[in-house]
């Protein structure tokens, strides 16, 4: 299976399918499009205007890996819904982090 992260010497890039006004904040698990690329499902409530929805992805996410949101960054999809992050770190600490978190 796919993953929808890449590693990097000094962080870890994450490839997003965000959900804006999804009803709840949260990290659904890992799907793979027609093509074969895996990403990371989120919703979040925020609703996709003016960099809101993306605000709340970044939050979502530092809270769910403890990690700090100035180690996120958005490199691409900032009005898509497939987005690519960057977070910055130790890229195993960080995968260890998700994959806990995703069991």
């Amino acid at each position: 299976m796919s993953r929808p992260w890449s590693l990097f010497d000094d962080h870890l890039r994450l490839a997003v399918r965000l959900t804006p006004n999804g009803g709840r904040d949260a990290l659904d698990g890992i799907e793979v499009d027609g093509k074969g690329e895996a990403f990371l499902k989120a919703r979040v409530t925020s609703v996709p205007e003016k960099g809101k929805a993306n605000k709340a992805l970044i939050l979502l996410i530092t809270k769910s890996l403890r990690i700090p949101k100035s180690s996120i960054s958005l490199v691409s999809g900032e009005t898509a819904r497939k987005k690519i992050l960057r977070i910055d770190g130790d890229p195993e600490d960080l995968l260890k982090k998700l994959e806990m978190f995703l069991g």
